[in-house]
Protein backbone atom coordinates (compact mmCIF):
# COMPACT_ATOMS: atom_id res chain seq x y z
CA UNK A 1 0.00 0.00 0.00
CA UNK A 2 1.34 3.50 -1.25
CA UNK A 3 2.10 5.76 1.67
CA UNK A 4 -0.62 8.39 1.62
CA UNK A 5 1.69 11.43 2.82
CA UNK A 6 3.98 10.47 0.00
CA UNK A 7 1.23 11.22 -2.50
CA UNK A 8 0.43 14.26 -0.87
CA UNK A 9 4.10 15.91 -0.78
CA UNK A 10 4.54 15.10 -4.51
CA UNK A 11 1.31 16.95 -5.08
CA UNK A 12 2.39 19.77 -3.14
CA UNK A 13 5.80 19.85 -4.94
CA UNK A 14 4.46 19.02 -8.67
CA UNK A 15 2.11 21.92 -7.99
CA UNK A 16 4.86 24.06 -6.63
CA UNK A 17 7.73 22.99 -9.43
CA UNK A 18 4.87 23.09 -12.68
CA UNK A 19 3.49 26.97 -11.44
CA UNK A 20 7.32 28.34 -10.96
CA UNK A 21 9.06 25.96 -13.96
CA UNK A 22 6.09 25.10 -16.40
CA UNK A 23 5.24 21.72 -17.79
CA UNK A 24 7.99 20.96 -19.61
CA UNK A 25 10.62 22.21 -17.40
CA UNK A 26 9.60 20.36 -14.44
CA UNK A 27 10.88 16.41 -14.70
CA UNK A 28 9.81 14.13 -12.44
CA UNK A 29 12.79 13.79 -10.42
CA UNK A 30 12.84 17.58 -10.02
CA UNK A 31 9.58 16.78 -8.37
CA UNK A 32 10.19 13.86 -6.35
CA UNK A 33 13.74 15.91 -5.16
CA UNK A 34 11.49 18.71 -4.42
CA UNK A 35 8.89 16.44 -2.17
CA UNK A 36 11.81 14.73 -0.79
CA UNK A 37 10.63 11.61 -1.81
CA UNK A 38 12.66 8.56 -3.67
CA UNK A 39 12.07 8.84 -7.65
CA UNK A 40 10.82 5.74 -7.48
CA UNK A 41 7.44 6.40 -5.52
CA UNK A 42 6.58 8.59 -8.16
CA UNK A 43 5.06 5.26 -9.63
CA UNK A 44 3.56 4.21 -6.66
CA UNK A 45 0.71 7.29 -7.05
CA UNK A 46 1.27 8.38 -10.54
CA UNK A 47 1.03 6.34 -13.83
CA UNK A 48 2.83 9.07 -15.73
CA UNK A 49 3.82 13.34 -15.24
CA UNK A 50 0.36 14.00 -16.93
CA UNK A 51 -1.77 11.87 -14.39
CA UNK A 52 0.06 14.15 -11.94
CA UNK A 53 -0.40 17.68 -13.95
CA UNK A 54 -4.50 16.76 -13.93
CA UNK A 55 -4.15 16.47 -10.16
CA UNK A 56 -2.26 19.81 -9.73
CA UNK A 57 -4.77 21.53 -11.79
CA UNK A 58 -7.60 20.41 -9.70
CA UNK A 59 -5.57 20.95 -6.67
CA UNK A 60 -4.73 24.43 -8.03
CA UNK A 61 -8.94 25.39 -8.80
CA UNK A 62 -8.62 24.45 -4.84
CA UNK A 63 -6.08 27.17 -3.61
CA UNK A 64 -8.33 30.33 -6.24
CA UNK A 65 -11.30 30.18 -3.58
CA UNK A 66 -13.81 29.28 -5.78
CA UNK A 67 -16.05 28.27 -3.29
CA UNK A 68 -16.38 31.88 -2.29
CA UNK A 69 -17.30 33.11 -5.40
CA UNK A 70 -20.41 30.80 -4.49
CA UNK A 71 -21.04 32.22 -1.25
CA UNK A 72 -24.42 33.57 -1.62
CA UNK A 73 -24.02 35.60 1.74
CA UNK A 74 -22.16 37.96 0.20
CA UNK A 75 -22.91 40.57 -2.31
CA UNK A 76 -22.23 38.94 -5.91
CA UNK A 77 -20.16 41.81 -7.30
CA UNK A 78 -18.88 42.08 -3.68
CA UNK A 79 -17.53 38.28 -3.96
CA UNK A 80 -16.47 38.68 -7.63
CA UNK A 81 -14.12 41.72 -7.29
CA UNK A 82 -12.82 40.19 -4.08
CA UNK A 83 -12.14 37.06 -5.73
CA UNK A 84 -9.79 39.01 -8.20
CA UNK A 85 -8.64 41.38 -5.64
CA UNK A 86 -6.97 38.07 -4.18
CA UNK A 87 -5.69 36.28 -7.12
CA UNK A 88 -4.16 39.69 -8.22
CA UNK A 89 -2.42 39.64 -4.96
CA UNK A 90 -1.06 36.48 -5.26
CA UNK A 91 0.65 37.18 -8.31
CA UNK A 92 2.28 40.47 -6.92
CA UNK A 93 3.01 38.88 -3.40
CA UNK A 94 4.87 35.91 -6.19
CA UNK A 95 6.47 38.71 -8.15
CA UNK A 96 4.12 38.49 -11.02
CA UNK A 97 6.14 35.84 -12.04
CA UNK A 98 3.77 32.60 -12.49
CA UNK A 99 0.48 34.12 -13.81
CA UNK A 100 -2.53 31.36 -13.62
CA UNK A 101 -1.68 27.87 -13.71
CA UNK A 102 -4.61 26.26 -15.63
CA UNK A 103 -3.83 29.08 -18.58
CA UNK A 104 0.18 28.37 -18.18
CA UNK A 105 -0.55 24.84 -19.08
CA UNK A 106 -3.45 25.81 -21.98
CA UNK A 107 -0.57 27.76 -23.65
CA UNK A 108 2.15 25.25 -22.65
CA UNK A 109 1.02 21.99 -22.97
CA UNK A 110 -2.75 21.60 -24.68
CA UNK A 111 -1.64 21.09 -27.87
CA UNK A 112 0.40 18.20 -26.93
CA UNK A 113 -1.60 16.63 -24.51
CA UNK A 114 -5.39 15.92 -24.34
CA UNK A 115 -5.25 15.39 -21.19
CA UNK A 116 -3.94 18.23 -20.03
CA UNK A 117 -5.99 19.85 -22.07
CA UNK A 118 -9.15 18.62 -20.97
CA UNK A 119 -8.39 19.32 -17.50
CA UNK A 120 -7.63 22.88 -17.65
CA UNK A 121 -10.67 22.87 -20.11
CA UNK A 122 -12.79 21.42 -17.08
CA UNK A 123 -11.14 23.79 -14.78
CA UNK A 124 -12.33 26.97 -16.65
CA UNK A 125 -15.76 25.78 -17.35
CA UNK A 126 -16.07 25.24 -13.52
CA UNK A 127 -14.35 28.57 -13.10
CA UNK A 128 -16.54 30.34 -15.56
CA UNK A 129 -19.46 28.45 -14.49
CA UNK A 130 -19.17 30.29 -10.56
CA UNK A 131 -18.49 33.60 -11.93
CA UNK A 132 -21.68 33.39 -14.65
CA UNK A 133 -23.75 32.13 -11.42
CA UNK A 134 -22.73 35.39 -9.29
CA UNK A 135 -23.14 37.53 -12.28
CA UNK A 136 -27.12 35.97 -12.81
CA UNK A 137 -27.52 36.82 -9.06
CA UNK A 138 -26.20 40.46 -9.67
CA UNK A 139 -28.56 40.58 -12.50
CA UNK A 140 -31.31 39.50 -9.82
CA UNK A 141 -30.29 42.16 -7.26
CA UNK A 142 -30.54 44.58 -10.31
CA UNK A 143 -26.58 45.90 -9.83
CA UNK A 144 -25.42 44.36 -13.19
CA UNK A 145 -27.00 45.50 -16.62
CA UNK A 146 -30.08 42.94 -17.89
CA UNK A 147 -29.19 43.03 -21.36
CA UNK A 148 -25.76 41.36 -20.63
CA UNK A 149 -25.61 37.20 -21.21
CA UNK A 150 -24.03 36.24 -17.79
CA UNK A 151 -22.48 33.03 -19.50
CA UNK A 152 -21.00 34.99 -22.65
CA UNK A 153 -19.91 37.57 -19.87
CA UNK A 154 -18.25 35.20 -17.31
CA UNK A 155 -16.12 33.45 -20.08
CA UNK A 156 -15.05 37.11 -21.23
CA UNK A 157 -14.21 38.17 -17.86
CA UNK A 158 -12.06 35.29 -17.30
CA UNK A 159 -10.62 35.43 -20.51
CA UNK A 160 -9.42 38.99 -20.30
CA UNK A 161 -8.13 37.98 -16.34
CA UNK A 162 -6.25 35.39 -18.32
CA UNK A 163 -4.74 37.92 -21.08
CA UNK A 164 -4.04 41.11 -17.97
CA UNK A 165 -1.75 37.90 -16.51
CA UNK A 166 0.10 37.51 -19.39
CA UNK A 167 0.54 41.32 -19.99
CA UNK A 168 1.28 41.96 -16.07
CA UNK A 169 4.35 38.83 -16.63
CA UNK A 170 5.26 40.63 -19.96
CA UNK A 171 5.76 44.30 -18.24
CA UNK A 172 6.82 42.49 -14.71
CA UNK A 173 4.19 45.25 -13.71
CA UNK A 174 1.38 45.79 -11.79
CA UNK A 175 0.09 48.29 -14.45
CA UNK A 176 -1.69 45.78 -16.39
CA UNK A 177 -4.07 45.22 -13.16
CA UNK A 178 -5.82 48.47 -13.35
CA UNK A 179 -7.54 48.40 -16.53
CA UNK A 180 -8.77 45.14 -15.95
CA UNK A 181 -10.69 46.33 -13.07
CA UNK A 182 -11.47 49.70 -14.21
CA UNK A 183 -13.19 48.30 -17.24
CA UNK A 184 -14.40 44.84 -15.65
CA UNK A 185 -16.17 46.27 -12.59
CA UNK A 186 -15.97 50.15 -13.28
CA UNK A 187 -17.90 50.05 -17.07
CA UNK A 188 -19.35 46.46 -17.96
CA UNK A 189 -20.45 45.24 -14.51
CA UNK A 190 -22.97 47.85 -13.80
CA UNK A 191 -26.73 48.36 -13.41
Amino acid sequence: MARQSMREEIVEAGLEQFHTYGYSAAGVKDITDAAGVPKGSFYNHFASKEALAVVAIQRYGDGLRLRELADGGVDPLTRLREHFEFLRDENLHRGITRGCLIGNFCTEIADHSEVIREAAQDGLRQWAALITKALTEAQGAGTVRADLNPETTARFVLNAWEGTLIAARADRSADAFDPFFDLVFGTLLVG
